[in-house]
């Protein structure tokens, strides 16, 4: 990426461990109260028919609370979405194998229709009733600067203001000991191309080879390592304490991504 990218922050969205929503995490990143680590908690998807809501997962219900605390306020329906994840549905993932790992390999539809990577983009499309543009990504442990860099691509190329959901899922045993995620987590960003009275902060993006800055922040530093789509808790936490300023994020080996954050 040569030239930077450039937006501005309308929304946040983010549920994680001990963090069941953004007012939450903002009081614990301006330590107004400390982090207290919990399960993390996940609304229930109102917003779907009764049969998809039968059938949404811990994923679903993580995409859909995060992105739609972000959009609060905008035209859900008109806004384009990035989706992503480094690997999706944990516990869906685990049920497969399991199955498949029986004398009955015969797999349920509503395990298979899961089983996607972008199922959380044909749910939130069922919830909103979005034909916008829509992208889903995965980058391993990049999947969150992967995610932010094609939002932000999207909002300065095409001038659409673009809600950026990262998420993941723990795995259950054995898996989880490969893949040791310690819940399910993630973090929604609303980015406009013009400034709106909901703006937060603007944000300017490019890649860098300087390293990643130590995070500061010691009671949340672990989830932040351990869960990629919290790989921008530090780029959050600028916002949380209304301070500009820069931050260099993890992305891919050897290659970074230097973010600048103005209030607004």
């Amino acid at each position: 990426m040569n030239a930077p990218l450039t937006a501005w922050i309308s929304g946040i969205g983010l549920i994680a461990p001990g963090l069941p929503d953004w007012p939450s995490a903002r009081a614990v990143l301006r330590g107004e109260q400390a982090w207290v680590s919990a399960p993390s908690v996940l609304p229930a998807p109102g917003l779907l028919p009764p049969a998809e809501r039968r059938r949404a997962s811990r994923v679903i219900k993580l995409t859909l609370g995060i992105g739609l605390e972000a959009a609060a306020g905008a035209d859900v329906a008109g806004l384009a979405t990035v989706f992503s994840s480094s690997g999706s549905d944990g516990h869906n993932c685990h049920a497969l194998c399991e199955q498949l790992a029986t004398d009955d390999r015969h797999v349920s539809p509503t395990r298979f229709h899961n089983s996607v990577h972008n199922a959380p983009a044909g749910y939130w499309g069922i919830a909103t009733k979005s034909m916008a543009p829509c992208q889903v990504l995965c980058a391993f442990d990049g999947s969150f600067g992967a995610g932010l860099i094609d939002a932000l691509g999207q909002v300065v190329l095409d001038r659409q203001p673009t809600l950026l959901m990262a998420y993941d899922s723990e795995y259950p045993e054995p898996l989880h000991s490969a893949r040791p995620l310690p819940d399910c987590a993630g973090l929604a960003l609303r980015l406009e191309p013009e400034r709106t009275p909901q703006a937060l902060a603007r944000i300017t993006v490019q890649t860098t080879t300087a390293p990643a800055t130590p995070w500061q922040h010691a009671p949340l530093e672990a989830l932040r390592a351990s869960v990629p789509a919290l790989r921008g808790l530090p780029l959050v936490e600028r916002i949380a304490q209304g301070q500009g300023g820069e931050v260099c994020l993890d992305y891919l080996p050897g290659l970074q991504l230097a973010v600048r954050i103005e209030p607004a």
